[in-house]
């Protein structure tokens, strides 16, 4: 059973007198926009690591052919 995550909101109006405190159940994703349930998805826990470790590695390849490649036809024999 995973613990459930809440969030606390606290809004205070102009005059001191009125004070505001909500609690959230941040685990139902009912109230989150399409963008926020794929960041919670893709972006936390042991996904979130592979993600990033994959996106890294993904983005060294790009680096190191488009060096290549610009290397290759900057030093190109004429």
């Amino acid at each position: 059973m995973q613990p459930q995550e809440r969030a606390i909101q606290y809004s205070r109006w102009k005059d001191d007198s009125q004070d505001e405190v909500n609690m959230v159940d941040m685990s139902d994703n009912e109230g989150a926009s399409l963008c926020q349930r794929v960041y919670q998805k893709l972006c936390t826990g042991k996904l979130g690591i592979a993600v990033k470790v994959v996106g890294g590695v993904a983005l060294f390849w790009v680096i190191f052919i488009l060096g290549y490649v610009t290397g290759y036809y900057v030093h190109k024999c004429k």
